[in-house]
């Protein structure tokens, strides 16, 4: 990365120093690369976990135990989102918590690497403890770099940012799923430690490029509060102690005991947040309004990314027992195929950026909720095309791997015409009193979707059978059309938002 540093002493109010990186602060050189490499441990071991949850070689596990333990996971690293994000703003600041955050991300992935069934849960749970305290701060630290709002590298600095998360994401499967499909399923989460301690190194090591406000703790706890908190956690802490010990001692444990309050907390949250945020009396009539109009894409986005982190666990699994996962006769691991997406990420963002620019010159750009609509549009058509190989597999033949990475581009499509828009309307409709916290709200849709696959998992649900996959994509198809239809009552409630 030296070579991109650049001398620039017109802007000596730089944090840092008077170099730039790539004519932004120096700062996002390092916080680029730290998210990198954190990307690149976390897809690395995304990629594996559902094919080790049902190698005979790893945990040997079915189909629908596996895409439930998956969707979890995934579920909780957006849930812990929530309170990473308080930790930063009460406890430690955001430097300090992500640096702790590393830490733990990285001890998640050597416990991973352990042969051994127990601690392998342990440290699921330690790197999605980590990655929502990461996730939440590591951007808030990005915004700090610049002067304020109105500083004209602020979205500039945030593409370059966001570009690190997909290189990451590109890299990780092809290194850490390979060796770890074909050397050994516990060297490919140690890689995974490997890249989260490379990370933690570069932060350390260039936090001093960072803005001083990333190492305050904006509004600090009192001692009356810090005593209630400690308290309240030290009783729940027990209360599950105790439980579990009970249910482990008496002999009717299973895994179940800890997937259904895990995915219920994963619908049960979002709900009552939305719920106490729409509640509050504090909001104006206007407020009032476009929360109403929020839920609507709140809810639609939660049917999306149901489907779309599918993707990662029932495409994985099918792809591993159904798939000819060969390109002219050449056979790759399957977890490459988690490659596909980051890099059409790559590709197609700044088509997609060009095209919005060059429609909204002409007047012609489709509103927001055309762009929600057609998103979830097209992550239902990812799945009925998506039937076409189970049908070939039901009929005793291996599926090309051209079906999947054709599902993967549609899915990618449906991808960039929703989420940039999510987070967009997310800040445009936010109410002033929870502006800060309205980003948290948004990742609680990808809880809710992946939340709702775990439990229907959980329930014995086959998500690599023709009618679940038929009726998954007739939801998302019907979803999209009733918030096209309704949009009129939408842009009515969303006001002067567009």
């Amino acid at each position: 990365m030296a070579s991109s540093l650049t001398k620039d002493s017109a802007r000596p109010g730089t944090p840092g120093t008077e170099q730039t990186f790539f004519g932004h602060p120096r700062g996002l050189a390092t916080l680029f690369m730290t998210e990198m490499w954190e990307r690149f441990s976390y897809y690395g071991m995304r990629a594996l976990l559902p094919l080790y949850l049902v190698a005979p070689g790893g945990l040997h596990l079915s189909a629908a135990t596996a895409t439930a333990i998956y969707s979890v996971y995934v579920s909780l690293v957006y849930l812990l989102a929530l309170p990473g994000g308080w930790f930063g703003d009460r406890v430690w600041g955001p430097r300090k918590t992500v640096a702790v955050a590393g830490g733990v991300i990285m001890l998640g992935h050597l416990t991973l690497a352990l042969p051994n069934s127990g601690t392998f849960y342990a440290g699921l749970g330690l790197v999605a403890i980590g990655s929502g305290l990461l996730k939440a701060n590591i951007s808030t630290m990005v915004g700090h770099l610049y002067e304020g709002k109105d500083d004209p590298r602020r979205d500039g600095g945030f593409t370059v940012f966001y570009m690190g998360i997909n290189l990451g994401a590109f890299a990780a499967p092809l290194v850490i799923g390979t060796i770890g499909e074909n050397v050994n399923w516990h060297l490919g989460f140690a890689l995974a430690a490997l890249g989260m301690a490379l990370g933690l190194g570069q932060f350390l090591i260039g936090s001093r490029h960072l803005a001083d406000r990333s190492s305050v703790v904006p509004t600090p706890l009192s001692a009356e509060e810090k005593a209630s908190t400690l308290r309240k956690a030290a009783i729940w802490a027990a209360i599950a102690v105790v439980f579990y010990a009970v249910v482990g001692f008496s002999g009717h444990y299973t895994l179940n005991w800890i997937l259904v309050p895990l995915t219920l907390l994963g619908l049960i949250i979002p709900v009552m947040v939305l719920a106490r945020i729409k509640r509050d009396k504090d909001l104006d009539r206007t407020e009032q309004r476009s929360m109403s109009a929020y839920i609507w894409f709140f809810v639609a986005a939660a049917v999306f990314w149901m489907i779309y982190d599918q993707g990662g666990s029932t495409l994985s699994i099918f792809a591993d027992s159904s798939a000819d996962n060969t390109v002219f006769g050449w056979e790759f691991p399957v977890s490459w195929y988690q490659s596909v997406n980051p890099v059409l990420i790559m590709a197609l963002a700044p088509v997609f950026a060009w095209f919005w620019l060059a429609l909204n010159r002409r007047g012609k750009e489709p509103s927001t909720i055309v762009k929600f609509a057609s998103g979830l549009v097209l992550v239902g058509a990812s799945f009925f095309l998506f039937l076409a190989p189970l049908s070939i597999a039901e009929g005793g033949h291996k599926a090309a791997a051209a079906w999947l990475v054709a599902i993967y581009f549609v899915q990618t499509v449906g991808e960039l015409l929703l989420s940039p828009v999510g987070l967009s309307v997310t800040t445009k409709m936010a109410p002033a009193k929870y502006a800060s916290q309205m980003m948290g709200v948004w990742f609680l849709a990808v809880t809710a979707g992946d939340a709702t696959t775990g439990l229907l998992s959980i329930a014995g649900v086959d998500f690599n059978k023709t009618g679940i996959v038929a009726l998954e994509a007739t939801l998302a198809v019907v979803a999209g059309v009733a918030v096209w239809m309704y949009r009129n009552r939408v842009k009515e409630l969303m006001g002067s938002v567009h």
